[in-house]
């Protein structure tokens, strides 16, 4: 009988773990775009790195700066410089917050839920507190998170090129849109 107490024990132990509340990718997306009259400028990075905890809403990640590819090897180097990015000093851009709306979406169902998401971006050295709506995707075992915003270069001490006729070229204020792919961690 003990065995036998030991080992529904041990199969309900093994199930509830399967439930897993830890989601992570290292390949989320990253883009971002700058418009201006004098041009349009896209990156893009697929080295997003980032955690979710379903039951809590803690959301993590990082973005390696010099992962950006642009369409121009020499906008992709004015942007690693010191005077923009700064990418050697400052090599990674960070989030840590939390899905303010967590309890409203049910991770065992699939369908999309609307979500709040709030905490400190962390920049150039520069630390900013956002809240920023997005869509939470339950997708069987798989949790698609996106979200596009805006980022005002200045509030994290991002300058612009020096050369009075490279000013215009560089947006004040760029969209950001962020694609995650969560898969539950082992």
């Amino acid at each position: 009988m003990k065995h036998l107490f030991l080992t529904v024990s041990l199969i309900f132990s093994a199930l509830s773990g399967m439930k897993a509340q830890d989601y992570m990718t290292k390949t989320g997306h990253a883009q971002f775009f700058s418009e201006t009259v004098a041009e349009n400028i896209t990156a893009n990075n697929y080295k997003m790195v980032s955690t979710l905890d379903t039951k809590t809403g803690n959301m993590v990640f990082s973005v390696p700066i010099q992962s950006f590819e642009f369409e121009k090897a020499l906008m992709q180097k004015h942007f690693n410089q010191e005077n923009f990015m700064d990418s050697k000093k400052y090599p990674k851009a960070k989030f840590k917050g939390k899905i303010d709306n967590i309890n409203d979406v049910d991770f065992s169902k699939s369908g999309v839920y609307d979500v709040t998401v709030s905490g400190d971006m962390t920049m150039k050295g520069h630390t900013k507190h956002m809240t920023e709506k997005g869509t939470i995707e339950v997708k069987g075992s798989e949790i698609i998170a996106k979200s596009t915003f805006n980022i005002t270069i200045a509030d994290f001490g991002i300058g612009k090129p020096t050369k009075a006729s490279k000013r215009e070229n560089v947006a004040d204020v760029i969209k950001v849109t962020v694609d995650l792919n969560y898969k539950a961690k082992n």
